[in-house]
């Protein structure tokens, strides 16, 4: 069945995973059972608070499922006095966990946008960013998102997003590959579209390559 119009069906999968959220108590014991199959005691005197801690770990890592990254955008200021050049934001940090294996990617995140009459707070494009990052994700998605959300809503003539970070499920598993960064970008608009803006974008933020640490 078709999801009804002018709904999103991310979301729609969004509220049903989240109407058949389990308990707190079955989320700690979901974490006592990990201790037990890792070989640990969870009775044991310095576990004893772990699976508590860990869910109460786990509400700060994936609030982003309780915000609406559109909502943070809708509150905007017309008083620009006619400026309509590229507003940069960059070397935003990003904590995400990677819905692969459920270990944190670190990184920053720059966004740059063209104005359309309309700007909005620096501080609510640092929460778009949380508010995406702190779910389960992979890179490649979670900078479409961002990218998409801001051209959405806020209507601007152009958006870039470009968001370098280290995947823990590289560097401490696997092939165990560290000091190596993702590198991902969206360009809408006029930033994709001409060449000289999306110069001028890489130009403020730098190079990638150099600017983990």
């Amino acid at each position: 069945m078709n999801p009804p119009e002018g709904h999103n069906p991310e979301n729609i999968r969004e509220q049903t995973a989240l109407e058949r959220r389990p308990s707190r108590a079955d989320a700690e014991a979901a974490v006592r059972t990990l201790l037990q199959w890792a070989g640990d005691d969870p009775d044991r005197e310095g576990l004893r608070d772990t699976p508590a801690r860990v869910v109460k770990s786990y509400e700060e890592f994936f609030a982003g499922y309780w915000m609406d990254p559109r909502e943070l955008l809708e509150r905007t200021f017309e008083e620009t006095e006619g400026y309509d050049e590229l507003i940069v934001l960059k070397d935003i940090r990003v904590e995400t966990h990677c819905e692969h294996h459920m270990v944190q990617v670190i990184g920053k995140a720059h966004i740059g946008y063209l104005p359309d009459r309309r700007v909005i707070g620096i501080s609510k494009l640092a929460r778009v960013i949380d508010a995406y990052a702190k779910r389960l994700q992979i890179q490649e998605k979670l900078t479409a998102q961002i990218a998409n959300t801001i051209q959405e809503v806020l209507a601007p003539r152009g958006v870039a997003v470009l968001v370098e970070a280290q995947h823990e499920c590289m560097t401490t598993r696997g092939v165990h590959k560290t000091g190596v960064s993702m590198v991902t970008s969206r360009m809408l608009g006029q930033l994709r579209d001409d060449a000289s803006t999306r110069r001028e974008f890489m130009s403020i933020i730098g190079n990638p390559a150099s600017r983990q640490g």
